[in-house]
C-alpha cells in the first residue's frame, strides 16, 4: 500500500443520531477517512450505549455502529447547547441526522435553513417515513418498518412470519444515505454547491422487495414465505447430511445436470421427465427434494462441501454466530484488526470497502463527551468557558463512573 491519502480525508460530518440508521452512514464515512462529530445527549448520550454490556461492559450496538468518532455531548434543548451544535455544522461539510420529525427544524438545524444558510453544506435527514405522507410523523422503529413494508410477509417459514434477524431496514437506510451523501460531495466538487438528502427506513425497504413486489404486481400472487427455500428456485434449501445439514442453490439446469451427473454419480436424473428444468422442478419441489435428501443423507457435510464445491455447484455450510468468528475465511484473509474501547481493545472486521493502495482505519469507540473540550476550544471557547457550561450542565466530559461489567 502506498497512498495514505483516505478517500473522505478532510471532510468533517457533524451528526445528531442515535440508534443504527445514522450511525451506520456516517461510521462508513468514517472509515473511509471522514472526521465525524458525533453530538450526544448529556449524562445519557446515544441510547445504543445502553442496549446491553455484551463487549467488556458495552454495547454490541454501539461497538459495531460508531468507531472512528468523536463524541461531543451537548443539551441541545438549552439555548446555549443549541447555539454550539449550530455553530459546529458551520464548520461542517456534511450534517446528517436521524432526530424525530421536527426536532432538528426546533433547534434551528432544519435541512431548508441550513442549505439557504450555508449553501455549500450537504444536509441529509433519516427518517421512518420520508418528508410527507400520512404516515410523515409516525414513530419508526426497524420492526415496524419491516412489518409495514411486507418485508415480514416474505420472511419467515409457511407457518410463521418472523422479521430478519439484523436490522435491514435500518441498515438499508444507512447505507442509501452514506452513498447518497458520498454523491453530493462529489456534486459539490463540481458545482461549490451542497444539497438536501432524505432517506427514509421505509422507501429503503421497499426497493430492498423488488422481486416480491413485481411479483404481486404483475404476476398478481404474494411470494411465500419459504423459509430457507426459495419460490422460484429448486433445489434451493437446507439438505440432511450423515451428520448434519448443508444448503445447496442450484440456480439453472447445468447446475442441476452438475449436481446429479458429478456428485450424485445419477446421471439417469438429468432428464427427468419431473425434474430436467427449474420450472419442472418448482412444479414438483417436494418431489426434488426428496430425491436431493436422499444423496446428501449418504456424505459428511465436510465431505459434500468439498464434493459440491469440485463440481461447481452452490452451495454452503449453515453457521452460527460461533462458526463465524472462527470463520477462516475471515482468518484466511487477515480481516481482524484491533479497535481501541474505553474498556480496552475489542476484536473489529476491516470495512467491507476494500482499497488496494490504503487500508481504511479502524478508529477508536468514543467515551460519551470524551472529545467536548478539544471540539468546543476549536470554535474559540477558552477552558474556563467550557467548565461554566459544564458546571451548568450545558455540556458533558467523560465521568469517572466504571463501565458496566456483564
Amino acid at each position: 500500500m502506498t497512498n495514505d491519502l483516505l478517500p473522505l480525508e478532510g471532510i468533517t460530518v457533524v451528526a445528531l443520531e442515535q440508534a443504527v440508521a445514522a450511525p451506520l452512514a456516517t461510521r462508513h464515512l468514517a472509515d473511509l477517512g471522514a472526521r465525524v462529530i458525533k453530538l450526544e445527549r448529556v449524562g445519557e448520550g446515544d441510547f445504543a450505549r445502553n442496549y446491553d454490556h455484551a463487549v467488556h461492559g458495552l454495547a454490541s450496538h454501539f461497538v459495531w455502529l460508531n468507531r472512528g468518532k468523536e463524541s461531543v455531548a451537548l443539551d441541545l434543548k438549552s439555548a446555549d447547547g443549541a447555539e454550539l451544535a449550530r455553530r459546529l455544522v458551520a464548520r461542517a461539510d456534511v450534517f446528517l441526522q436521524n432526530a424525530a420529525p421536527g426536532a432538528a427544524e426546533r433547534l434551528g438545524l432544519g435541512a431548508e435553513e441550513l442549505a439557504e444558510r450555508h449553501p455549500g453544506l450537504v444536509v441529509a435527514g433519516i427518517s421512518g417515513y420520508g418528508t410527507g405522507g400520512p404516515l410523515r410523523d409516525r414513530k419508526a422503529y426497524d420492526m415496524l418498518i419491516q412489518a409495514e413494508s411486507g418485508l415480514i410477509s416474505v420472511t419467515g417459514t409457511p407457518e410463521t412470519a418472523t422479521k430478519t434477524g439484523v436490522p435491514s431496514s435500518d441498515i438499508a437506510a444507512g447505507l442509501y444515505t452514506s452513498q447518497a451523501i458520498v454523491a453530493a460531495l462529489f456534486r459539490r466538487e463540481r458545482t461549490g454547491k451542497g444539497g438536501i438528502v432524505d432517506v427514509s427506513m421505509f422507501d429503503a425497504t421497499v426497493e430492498w422487495l423488488g422481486h416480491p413486489m413485481y411479483m404481486q404486481m404483475y404476476g398478481g400472487r404474494q411470494v411465500p414465505r419459504m423459509g430457507l427455500s426459495h419460490a422460484s428456485i429448486a433445489p434451493y434449501d437446507a439438505y440432511p447430511t450423515a451428520d448434519g445439514e448443508i444448503l445447496i442453490g442450484v440456480q439453472n439446469d447445468r447446475g442441476w445436470r452438475a449436481l446429479v451427473t458429478d456428485v450424485f454419480d445419477r446421471p439417469d436424473l438429468v432428464d427427468h421427465p419431473r425434474l430436467a428444468t427449474n420450472p419442472l422442478r418448482v412444479a414438483h419441489r417436494e418431489e426434488c427434494d426428496a430425491v436431493v435428501a436422499e444423496h446428501t443423507r449418504g456424505f459428511a457435510t465436510a465431505d459434500l462441501d468439498a464434493r459440491l464445491a469440485a463440481a461447481g455447484v452452490p452451495a454452503a455450510q449453515i453457521n452460527d454466530m460461533s462458526g463465524l468468528v472462527e470463520h477462516p475465511q475471515l482468518a484466511g484473509r487477515d480481516r481482524w484488526r484491533a479497535v481501541d474501547t474505553p474498556a480496552g481493545p475489542v476484536r473489529g472486521v476491516l470495512p467491507p470497502m476494500t482499497f488496494r493502495d490504503v487500508e481504511l482505519p479502524m478508529g477508536a469507540i468514543p467515551e460519551l463527551g470524551a472529545h467536548t473540550d478539544a471540539v468546543l476550544a476549536e470554535l474559540g471557547l477558552d477552558a474556563g468557558e467550557i467548565d461554566r457550561l459544564a458546571a451548568g450542565g450545558v455540556v458533558g466530559r467523560p465521568t469517572d463512573v466504571p463501565v458496566p461489567t456483564l
